[in-house]
């Protein structure tokens, strides 16, 4: 049996619906690349009836059902409250109900070796989860290039390689690589700005801007990358190799939640 990965939905208002949804990229790299069942994780559901309170998933059912958590990006942002900053005016796209499931589940997961993935708001989500906090917009601070995606170029062009990436020596990403360095794309407004303390960084841009870190004391496997890894992983090796080895560690923590049963019924 192929291990169910979940993936955390955005949650946006459209045509006066309210649609919890995910881009297919990501549910394509989830399927194909780690060889998983993508089962779509819904943020907090709320009513078209006003009188009716909002029902929020419990972070232990999303566990009993899943073999690992995938964080993908999105438009939106994690709320700035989260990490103790003011919002920014304008506001910025923002999915509350988004953040009401995917934080608490992240330092659960850690928590209880669940592998974890995150990417883009996914590594955002994972930094300010864990204590540290985001540039709101990355752009203006001195010293660091803009890491947004162009929008005049067609999606392709958005997505192709545009910088390099410093890969920490001995760490997981350059034994997947098998190099020193890597050319990734990058489509991010946001950034890190402080670093969560747990965590061991994996990836640096030329300007110092942090793209991929882990978490080296928790359990299971676990890692946040900034850039796209997803956007047609199988031409690119790193990219292969990430996903793989993510679905690796969800079929291990599978086939481990199946021993346990058979494990306890024989004692």
């Amino acid at each position: 049996m192929r291990p169910v990965i979940g993936v955390i939905s955005d949650v946006k208002a459209r045509d006066g619906h309210v649609v919890h949804g995910v881009t297919e990229k990501y549910i394509y790299a989830v399927a194909r690349g780690a060889q998983a069942m993508p089962v779509l994780i819904p943020g907090t559901i709320s009513s078209v009836d006003a009188a009716m309170a909002p029902v929020r998933m419990v972070v232990e059912d999303v566990l009993a059902a899943v073999d690992a958590i995938f964080l993908p990006g999105s438009p939106s942002n994690v709320g700035p409250h989260h990490y103790g900053d003011a919002p920014h005016e304008p506001p910025l796209p923002a999915d509350p109900y988004r953040d009401d499931i995917s934080l608490p589940l992240i330092r659960a997961a850690l928590e209880r070796g669940v592998p974890l993935f995150g990417v883009c708001r996914g590594f955002q989500e994972m930094n300010v989860a864990l204590g540290g906090t985001l540039f709101q917009k990355l752009y203006e601070q001195p010293g660091r290039f803009d890491h947004r995606e162009d929008s005049a170029l067609d999606i392709d062009g958005q997505y192709a390689p545009v910088h390099d990436v410093a890969l920490e020596p001995g760490g997981l990403l350059e034994s997947l690589a098998g190099a020193p360095s890597w050319r990734v794309n990058s489509l991010h407004g946001q950034g890190v700005a402080r670093l969560a303390a747990s965590v061991a960084i994996e990836a640096r841009a030329p300007d110092g801007t942090i793209e991929a870190f882990r978490v080296p004391d928790a359990p299971g496997f676990n890692m946040a990358i900034q850039w796209h890894p997803e956007w047609r992983f199988w031409e690119d090796r790193l990219s292969s190799g990430i996903f793989t080895a993510f679905g690796a560690a969800a079929r291990l923590h599978a086939e481990t939640r199946r021993a346990a049963p058979r494990f306890a019924a024989a004692m």
